[in-house]
């Protein structure tokens, strides 16, 4: 799992050299608000922000993307707007990986979820999960309210089967809103969904064993992901992994 940005598409790109990507099943969030701001602040705002993506897309000849945000800018339409802006990313992400990766899951990142989820704003996620869809790609959400995520999808009737969820799920309750009682009561529901544990060391409070232990316990969880900064590092976070969760 990853934040699409230029560092991490860099890494991606060394991967496919060593042809190691076509390993890896690869679960993306979009946007990655920090790149967003930072550019915004190098090159004019908003305004700024928008020119430097029409230019971008310009250069990469995407003409799916172009054709999209025309239909976005001229009939005033969020959900074109947004497709285009998705089918960009994923032409960031497949030039950096290749044909050969498998791009399991786009993942709407939590601020837009949250957010979204606050407003009421249905169609942006009948709008996101179509358009996944049908280019093959699990639609993924990363969310801090699971439980309120849950219930709005079935009020809405988005079948949760079909999608991807990002939660926080830690023995001490952290980032587990409203409740850790309410989030592990809600995951019993999902049977069917792909849902992967998050923040489970609780930014540190947790060693890596007793939340992986805690991990163990809980049905319906599909996968978890840790951030990792270091190759020893890795391999011991692999190793505590596979020992309690396989």
């Amino acid at each position: 799992m990853f934040s699409v940005s230029e560092t991490t598409l860099s890494i991606l790109k060394e991967i496919r050299r060593k042809d190691k990507i076509d390993c890896l099943n690869l679960y993306a969030i979009v946007p990655y608000a920090y790149e967003y701001v930072r550019l915004a602040t190098q090159v004019g705002g908003i305004s700024g922000l928008a020119k430097k993506f029409a230019k971008e897309i310009t250069v990469s000849r995407n003409m799916k993307t172009a054709a999209l945000g025309l239909k976005g800018v001229m009939r005033a339409d969020p959900a074109a707007l947004m497709k285009a802006y998705l089918n960009y990313e994923i032409s960031r992400i497949k030039s950096a990986t290749d044909k050969h990766a498998n791009l399991q899951s786009v993942m709407l990142h939590e601020v837009i979820t949250d957010m979204a989820l606050a407003l009421n704003l249905d169609w942006l996620f009948k709008s996101y999960v179509d358009f996944m869809s049908k280019h093959g790609i699990t639609p993924g959400f990363n969310t801090g309210n699971f439980s309120y995520f849950v219930n709005k999808f079935r009020e809405w009737g988005i079948d949760l089967s079909k999608i991807a969820i990002a939660a926080p799920f830690n023995k001490v309750g952290f980032q587990m809103n409203p409740s850790k009682e309410e989030c592990e009561k809600t995951l019993e529901s999902v049977s069917k969904s792909a849902i992967i544990a998050i923040s489970i060391l609780a930014a540190g409070y947790l060693n890596l064993s007793e939340a992986a232990e805690y991990v163990a316990t809980l049905p319906n969880i599909g996968g978890v992901a840790v951030g990792i900064s270091k190759e020893k590092h890795a391999h011991e976070t692999f190793r505590i992994i596979k020992e309690k969760l396989c």
